[in-house]
């Protein structure tokens, strides 16, 4: 697939879901499977630390079922693991490296995308393809990072040159001050990764999001 057909598919995400290769303690194919029928259309794979094997072996399962549903696939923190296992694109976080050298590494074909949490990031990170703004609440999955709460949203609806997405403690309870925010996208990691019913969780969260369009 091109760039421009990646990004163009980008455009049309609204759902975006977070999780390493066992969400909620299950097997990936089993929650991922689900979360994809249930509306999610973006799936980034996030396993810090992990060996390289076991991320390319997630990866696999990852892309045969993000093809099967037409959803893109993201791989965290490593832009050479995503060109070896065939990702649409790669996702850095403001410590991991410059943009411009994951744009290097990743090559002229796939999505990167970056975290922010602040203006001054929203700004210096113009060149991304895709931005997570948060965590607009303390979350477990981001240790020791403050929330930056609604005021980011609205900055980032107001300003932010490219797709977006809301992050950060995120589930169906309280995702619609978000969207009241002027968030039109949204990333999650435990609403569905932990949900007894990940095909559920997800199609609640799509049927917020829809319901703000």
């Amino acid at each position: 697939m091109s760039l421009d057909a990646r990004r163009a598919r980008l455009r049309e995400a609204r759902l975006y879901f977070v999780s390493d290769d066992r969400p909620g303690g299950r097997p990936l194919a089993d929650v991922l499977r689900a979360a994809l029928a249930g509306g999610v259309d973006m799936f980034q794979l996030r396993m810090k630390d992990a060996p390289d094997e076991a991320i390319l072996a997630a990866a696999e399962t990852a892309r045969a079922l993000c093809d099967e549903a037409g959803a893109l696939f993201i791989l965290n923190d490593r832009p050479d693991l995503a060109v070896a296992c065939g990702a649409d694109g790669v996702h850095t976080g403001q410590e991991d490296m410059p943009l411009q050298r994951a744009r290097e590494l990743a090559g002229d074909e796939l999505l990167v995308g970056r975290s922010t949490h602040s203006p001054d990031d929203i700004e210096a990170d113009r060149a991304a393809d895709c931005l997570g703004v948060g965590p607009v609440h303390v979350t477990p999955t981001k240790p020791g990072r403050p929330s930056v709460g609604l005021e980011l949203v609205r900055w980032a609806a107001a300003h932010a040159a490219q797709p977006w997405f809301a992050i950060g403690g995120l589930n169906r309870d309280t995702v619609r001050p978000v969207l009241e925010a002027g968030a039109t996208r949204i990333a999650v990691v435990r609403a569905i990764g932990e949900a007894e019913d990940p095909e559920r969780a997800a199609r609640e969260l799509r049927t917020l999001l829809e319901s703000h369009a």
